[in-house]
């Protein structure tokens, strides 16, 4: 059943060719049958086919019923049937952006969340097809682009093992650089991502804006962003709100939250607090670019997650037109017609 829904046409109006095929068989019989009143004249030749049996009988029908289906097939092939067919990915960024706030420090995942992710996400990257590109993009009170998209993996892994701990965990603000890593020519404003200041524009200048018109949740194939975290937000733009620009773009956010439910108590700088994971947050911002989110309470947790996402990033659903399978598949049956029949009776009939 999931296959037929699957299953779509642009041609739609040629299908209706197919309501043909029962005319074609009534043809068959009526020459069949008047192929028979023929023979019933030459009494001889009755006796003939005979004396042949009637275990070779049934031969005459199968050529026939072979080119039946050969016309049926190339009807279907005529009305451009397309179908979602899972195609090893050719070539796609995935941007990693991952928490480097003081809240990774916590050791209820061992040997603490950074480490315990840092070592996840390089056995990741490392099992991940040559032709995808991987960017690194870390966040804690502000977000910055550690490693553009790459295909070496010697500089990506370089890269998350330069990340320092800092304050404050602003998760908008890593989807919002992550999105302005796959669209770098899209205009989009980082003034209140990356920390900096804009110049002040000349007298009269008017700011150039980018024509931006949304797209389906989940449509864009080319690119993905895996977000780990342990998702409590503490300041920079609102999380749904960085999860609605990914939406509107088609670019889907798979969310990863480290860190068990009961969470850590942390010390930092003379302070100390308990942390706990906000998988509810996660959860949304997966739902809203319908993408998944996956949980990770251990280390060991934590690397299925990433071998889980390997193996889906490793692929993708593309809707693919099918019109030559059906195509092939006619004149496959229109040569086997063919040829039993020149086998059988030694002629095309």
């Amino acid at each position: 059943m999931n296959v037929l829904n699957s299953v779509n046409f642009l041609w739609i109006e040629a299908l209706w060719l197919l309501a043909l095929l029962p005319l074609l068989v009534l043809l068959y019989m009526w020459l069949l049958r008047r192929r028979k009143k023929a023979a019933v004249a030459w009494s001889s030749l009755a006796i003939i086919k005979e004396a042949m049996g009637q275990q070779r009988l049934w031969r005459r029908h199968v050529p026939p019923a072979l080119m039946l289906l050969a016309v049926a097939s190339l009807i279907v092939a005529t009305s451009r049937p397309t179908a979602v067919i899972t195609l090893p990915t050719v070539e796609q960024t995935v941007i990693l952006a991952m928490d480097v706030s003081g809240s990774m420090r916590a050791t209820d995942v061992e040997p603490n969340r950074l480490v315990a992710s840092q070592n996840a996400a390089k056995a990741f990257i490392a099992e991940l097809p040559r032709s995808v590109r991987v960017g690194v993009v870390s966040f804690a009170g502000t977000a910055a682009i550690v490693q553009p998209p790459t295909l070496s993996r010697e500089d990506v892994t370089a890269a998350i093992d330069r990340f320092q701990l800092q304050r404050a965990t602003a998760i908008g603000s890593g989807l919002i650089l992550s999105l302005a890593a796959i669209f770098p020519d899209a205009g989009i404003d980082l003034s209140q991502v990356t920390g900096a200041r804009l110049m002040p524009k000349a007298l009269g200048e008017q700011p150039k804006e980018k024509e931006f018109t949304p797209v389906e949740p989940g449509s864009y194939n080319s690119a993905v962003i895996v977000l780990l975290t342990d998702g409590q937000r503490t300041t920079g733009p609102d999380s749904m709100d960085a999860a609605k620009m990914a939406a509107d773009r088609g670019v889907k956010v798979y969310t990863v939250g480290i860190g068990t439910k009961e969470g850590d108590t942390i010390g930092f700088e003379g302070w100390s607090m308990r942390v706990r994971l906000d998988e509810e947050t996660l959860k949304q911002v997966a739902s809203a670019t319908r993408a998944e989110y996956f949980y990770a309470g251990t280390a060991q947790d934590l690397k299925k997650v990433y071998q889980s996402l390997g193996t889906r990033l490793s692929a993708q659903k593309k809707e693919t037109e099918i019109s030559a399978l059906f195509a092939g598949l006619g004149a496959l049956l229109v040569l086997l017609a063919a040829g039993l029949s020149v086998w059988w009776f030694g002629r095309v009939a």
